[in-house]
């Protein structure tokens, strides 16, 4: 898996006013939950700011990363846990950040990467991809950097679904009978198939 750097500074004040003075800086407020837990089974948070320019390459991005995480001098492997944006224009409001150990499986988005030319785009059908990262349940370093699909096989109107996907060492927490690509039926195809038919 693929790492970055992020540099962040710990805040104090994490009421409302002390974060929206944060974002007219151009800093975002985030969260670190550490593997320690508090006497009532809390994860302990680590509050912190990042800049909105520091974070550009982790959100805006296809791939997945771990997170070199430097607070202050003390530096920390993560991942993005969650991420909020402003509905209206898009801007990064919170990110959460998860720490990792490797004796303990963490859960998180892989994008998905089909592999081959299926059967039905060579008989005229459109290959369409319906869910573009699946969410997995794995240790880290068994989590792959994407998950690929051979879709060779795959025919006219015809779905692969999460339910048919395994892979070793990671468990896909998607709805199994969700349709992660389809071959769909074009024009050109049904035509093709209705003169066949006659």
């Amino acid at each position: 898996m693929k790492s970055i750097d992020i540099t962040g500074s710990l805040r104090t004040e994490t009421g409302k006013k002390a974060t929206h003075a944060l974002r007219k800086s151009n800093q975002v407020p985030c969260v670190l939950y550490g593997m320690k837990k508090d006497e009532n089974g809390n994860q302990i948070a680590t509050h912190f700011t990042v800049s909105v320019e520091g974070l550009r390459n982790l959100v805006y991005t296809p791939h997945i990363y771990v997170v070199n995480l430097n607070i202050d001098g003390q530096v920390v492997n993560a991942i993005m846990k969650d991420i909020q944006f402003h509905p209206v224009t898009d801007a990064i409001l919170h990110v959460d950040f998860l720490q990792i150990n490797e004796e303990y499986p963490i859960i998180m988005e892989v994008p998905v990467q089909l592999e081959g030319l299926a059967e039905g785009v060579r008989a005229g059908g459109k290959l369409v991809l319906q869910i573009r990262k699946l969410k997995v349940k794995a240790l880290y370093n068994d989590i792959p950097e994407r998950l690929i699909v051979n879709v060779t096989n795959l025919g006219l109107g015809k779905t692969i679904k999460v339910g048919e996907l395994h892979y070793d060492n990671v468990e896909l927490l998607n709805a199994k009978e969700a349709v992660v690509c389809a071959v769909k039926l074009t024009r050109a195809a049904r035509g093709a198939q209705a003169a066949a038919a006659k």
